[in-house]
């Protein structure tokens, strides 16, 4: 895990007193709110419906137990005991006072944490696959590479001010589990025939208003032309990218306008100028980097197999989980867990303080000081020995956070709605909790298999539900609620958009529609693998219109 040096630690300090001043004349009436939200936004904070609110930084998911400790005091001290991970990897908290926030930065900066850039017209937190440095199927560990862009980009002189905000994604295996194909530039790592580790360039991806896939502008990038080229890219984005029309900002709508080819000839000619420059990557660079992202000495613990089947055997529940939840890891003894923040009938994504703290013991004791944030809203212990399965998931049980669900029907991605965000049309999270509820069977989950479900309370989509195989966006019509169902979404390595599929749902029809749906789907499969994406792909939109809506013309 990447340490902070002198300059981060410095820096880092220094503008937590520099937003101590800011919010203390804020409070005095000195500056007034206009001048005051461009400093607040630079520090993560937003005024939401309610109450300010703070979004910390976690570059590309990656936690020590220090710092989750840290989130679960700020939890307690300034907050009202829980935080919500977010699709970003980060994390917000909803009800912080003002006064409190500095304070709260301080306490931040002290496990070497910020919340920087996670807000504004700039290049946003990193992401990276969540599983990155201990998957079997991976070809690289992306997080170094996530780290050298982070380290590039915080508070960049000419890249602070861009037409909108930025996203980058960087995922190293073949399966792609960063979603780097809505991202504004996306990497995807490889090896070329001379077993040299480069990426394909992804550009122009995202969701919100105009949902788009992004273009391969880049089929094989050398390692070394990393910062050269994505400096490239975000040039010819400052330049060209729209700022008369919001909407129209991103690079996703250059891209559309200009052309694919024509805005890579464009990054071409700018990287040719500056791929021999001081941005070349050199490869001791590369590699002190990432040291800090080793994987751990991990001991030999074969006696775990035995044990694991044993416990299997023993405990249907136990066996549930570790089918759904633990992933294999490059090393055969041990196991990647994911612990889901989606308990039957709960909130999707958030963690009480004491669930913080208890998931920190768990990483400390049996997962060598490591946590990860998946995009998905879950936390994730990446280096766990099956012999200690069952220690873990006894520890999880206890905090009700052993809900055998990950990548199922309940495994909801939803953002906060209209419960707290200003922009927000409709409720995300009560439409979460009432699926949840109705699916929550583990038969019944069994059942439909891998089936993913992601909401939004707005255009903006950050539930990501232009990508969910079931999406709900919510929208206001005539001054009520209405969700909008979309189809066959996905955000892998083969990404695909929903397609709308009828007219909306008031509130309390949304749940009998999804049920619906998921029958009509397992009517239709070939066999019991099949999965809702694969038979929606096979058989199109029509006879899930056809069982929601009865006619064709009444779904117009």
């Amino acid at each position: 895990m990447y340490r902070y040096d002198e300059f981060d630690h410095a820096f880092v300090s220094e503008r937590v007193e520099q937003f101590r001043d800011q919010v203390q004349r804020r409070l005095s009436g000195e500056l007034a709110e206009d001048a005051f939200k461009p400093l607040r936004l630079m520090n993560g904070v937003y005024l939401q419906l309610h109450a300010y609110m703070l979004r910390i930084a976690i570059p590309y998911g990656t936690l020590s137990a220090r710092q989750l400790r840290m989130l679960a005091h700020i939890a307690r001290t300034y907050d009202r005991g829980y935080g919500h991970f977010t699709t970003r990897q980060n994390l917000q908290f909803n009800w912080p006072k003002l006064s409190d926030i500095p304070d709260a930065l301080a306490d931040l900066a002290s496990v070497e944490m910020h919340a920087l850039q996670t807000s504004g017209n700039c290049i946003r937190n990193v992401t990276a696959d969540h599983f990155a440095g201990a998957a079997a199927d991976e070809i690289a560990d992306p997080r170094p590479y996530a780290e050298i862009l982070r380290q590039w980009s915080s508070v960049h002189p000419e890249f602070s001010f861009l037409p909108r905000k930025f996203k980058i994604a960087v995922t190293g295996a073949e399966r792609d589990r960063a979603a780097i194909q809505v991202h504004d530039i996306g990497l995807h790592l490889k090896k070329n025939d001379k077993g040299e580790i480069g990426f394909a360039v992804y550009v122009g991806g995202g969701q919100g208003r105009t949902p788009m896939i992004a273009k391969l502008i880049r089929d094989f990038l050398p390692e070394e032309d990393l910062l050269s080229y994505t400096t490239a890219i975000v040039r010819v984005y400052n330049l060209h990218g729209r700022r008369d029309n919001k909407y129209k900002a991103r690079i996703k709508i250059l891209v559309h306008e200009t052309g694919a080819e024509e805005l890579a000839r464009q990054v071409e000619a700018e990287f040719a100028a500056l791929k021999d420059s001081e941005l070349k990557l050199p490869e001791q660079d590369v590699e002190a980097i990432a040291a800090y992202f080793a994987l751990p000495d991990l001991p030999e613990r074969a006696e775990g197999w035995e044990n694991l089947a044993r416990w299997k055997k023993a405990d249907p529940a136990f066996a549930r989980w570790v089918q759904q939840n633990v992933q294999p890891h490059k090393n055969p003894d041990y196991g990647m867990v994911t612990i889901s923040l989606k308990p039957i009938g709960g909130i999707p994504g958030d963690a009480t303080d004491a669930q913080m703290d208890a998931v920190a013991d768990l990483a400390e004791e049996y997962a060598f000081d490591e946590i990860r944030v998946s995009h998905e809203q879950n936390l994730i212990l990446p280096h766990v020995a099956l012999a200690d399965l069952e220690a873990v998931y006894r520890g999880l049980v206890a905090i009700n956070l052993a809900e055998a669900n990950a990548g199922l029907i309940t495994d909801i991605i939803a953002c906060p709605g209209l419960d707290y965000c200003a922009l927000a049309n409709a409720r995300s999270i009560p439409v979460a909790q009432e699926i949840s509820r109705r699916f929550g069977s583990p038969e019944r989950q069994a059942e439909i298999g891998e089936l993913k479900i992601k909401i939004s309370g707005c255009i903006n989509a950050c539930g990501h539900h232009h990508v969910g195989h079931i999406g709900l966006l919510g929208v206001e019509k005539k001054g009520a609620e209405l969700y909008q169902i979309t189809l066959g979404g996905s955000g892998d390595e083969h990404t695909s958009i929903g397609e709308i599929i009828g007219r909306g749902f008031e509130p309390d029809r949304v749940t009998d529609a999804i049920e619906t749906i998921v029958d009509t789907y397992l009517g239709l499969r070939l066999e019991q693998s099949e999965t809702f994406l694969a038979a929606y792909r096979r058989v199109g939109p029509q006879p899930f219109k056809d069982a929601l809506y009865g006619s064709a013309a009444e779904a117009a």
